[in-house]
């Protein structure tokens, strides 16, 4: 099951990173990428983080890395938190409350409850988008370029 667990968070970052836009600038391959994102992007990255964490908080080795990915991305943006936090909050409980199923997986996997699927749409979803422009000030600049 930990193994599992593994994968996931795994399969998590790739399609993260797949998601994120590729930078022209020369990254050290032992520092994180996130001060070279803009702080919009950053915040939804923060509020996917969030979510793994929470779907995934009986997983030590998951939750704990997904938390402290949370931790290590709020230093890197520039926004609201107190006008942030309930609706987050709101968000991450209303998307990994959602009741997915899928009849041939489940014939396969009991009780699989999709939540990386459930992370994956609220990342994408126009909620995420609102509330992102809204806590967010300066969406476009990049912890690179200073606060």
């Amino acid at each position: 099951m930990k193994n599992l667990k593994y994968q996931i968070l795994c399969t998590c970052c790739l399609l993260l990173s797949l998601t994120c836009k590729a930078s022209n600038l020369n990254v050290n391959p032992m520092s994180p990428e996130a001060p070279n994102r803009t702080f919009i992007q950053n915040y939804k990255d923060m509020v996917f983080a969030h979510c793994i964490t929470k779907a995934y908080k009986d997983s030590d080795e998951v939750g704990k890395d997904a938390g402290s990915s949370v931790g290590a991305l709020r230093q890197w943006i520039d926004y609201d938190m107190n006008e942030s936090i309930d609706e987050e909050i709101r968000l991450v409980n209303s998307y990994l409350s959602r009741n997915y199923f899928n009849p041939i997986v489940e014939s396969q996997v009991k009780g699989v409850k999709f939540d990386l699927l459930k992370c994956l749409d609220l990342y994408h979803s126009k909620e995420l988008d609102k509330l992102s422009r809204k806590v967010v000030p300066y969406p476009q600049r990049k912890a690179s370029q200073g606060y």
